[in-house]
């Protein structure tokens, strides 16, 4: 079932959103960035597992994922074979970052009758993100530590239609329009590009890498910026997706068959599988203000 005339919105309607950036830094901030490059999935790495919540099922997410970073990420996937491949980013980052597709409504794929694609209601040809941007930024109220390797790190809620919005982190929005972020499907004015903002958890426990709900091991601040008690700052990752879309209520994310495509839904995926040294360095430019 496709989404509804309900899931888009104008982006011009939509009000500016003060919290956008995030809150403002205060003392003690680590206000420095990494960016990791890792391209926008020019070799098509496709499937629709996911070895964090569903591992050793193939078809667990029963929607297709877009993936760049480590070139072996399926549902398979373990800490061993993923330092064992080889990456799309630049300076050994063998981390595996993925977020559902994005398909162009109306259009038939080759994946059609597959598992993650027609045959779970997804439907419509892939568009391939124009843009992709992996950007490690600091704590508003503290310096950051070294994420350690293999930390599952996940955003939003696949299922926040059925589970209601408590994890639901969507935030669409389009090129240049001035801190607007929605919930919904954005229109964009003048063939500006959709974008898809995901912010993910940054507070870890200090002691696991996973958990039972894969969300216990690492956190969200509190409003104020801080880490909640008994969390230390780790650096944030911010995805950003951005895409030429045709005119109009014409794509519609991947989504579970009961989620209907509702852009509720949005959400990414992050293993830490950086070398300690490349760690070290993002690290080294968050907490000492460099833009790296």
């Amino acid at each position: 079932m496709p989404p509804t005339a309900d899931d888009y919105i104008d982006i011009n309607k939509v009000a500016v959103n003060p919290n956008a950036g995030g809150p403002a830094p205060g003392r003690g901030a680590s206000r420095g960035t990494f960016t990791s490059r890792c391209g926008t999935n020019a070799n098509g790495h496709h499937n629709s597992d996911n070895f964090i919540v569903a591992p050793g099922v193939t078809n667990g997410a029963h929607h297709t994922h877009d993936y760049v970073g480590n070139r072996s990420t399926d549902g398979n996937s373990t800490n061993e074979s993923l330092a064992a491949a080889r990456t799309t980013c630049r300076f050994g980052d063998l981390s595996p970052y993925y977020w559902p597709v994005l398909r162009r409504l109306g259009t038939e794929a080759g994946d059609a009758g597959a598992p993650g694609g027609g045959a779970d209601g997804n439907v419509g040809t892939i568009i391939k993100p124009s843009s992709v941007s992996l950007r490690f930024r600091g704590n508003a109220r503290a310096s950051v530590a070294a994420m350690p390797r293999f930390l599952r790190v996940i955003t939003g809620d696949a299922k926040a239609v059925t589970n209601g919005p408590a994890n639901a982190r969507a935030q669409w929005s389009c090129v240049g329009s001035g801190g607007r972020t929605t919930t919904k499907y954005p229109l964009c004015p003048g063939g500006r590009g959709v974008q898809r903002i995901l912010d993910f958890p940054s507070c870890w426990d200090g002691k696991n890498i996973d958990s039972a709900n894969h969300r216990a091991q690492i956190v969200f601040p509190l409003s104020s910026g801080r880490c909640p008690k008994n969390t230390t700052a780790v650096p944030q990752l911010r995805m950003t997706l951005t895409y030429n879309v045709p005119p109009g209520k014409s794509f519609a994310v991947d989504s579970f068959p009961a989620e209907k495509h509702n852009p509720l839904t949005d959400h990414g995926d992050f293993v830490n599988v950086m070398p300690d040294n490349l760690m070290r360095f993002a690290v080294s430019c968050i907490n000492n203000g460099r833009n790296c």
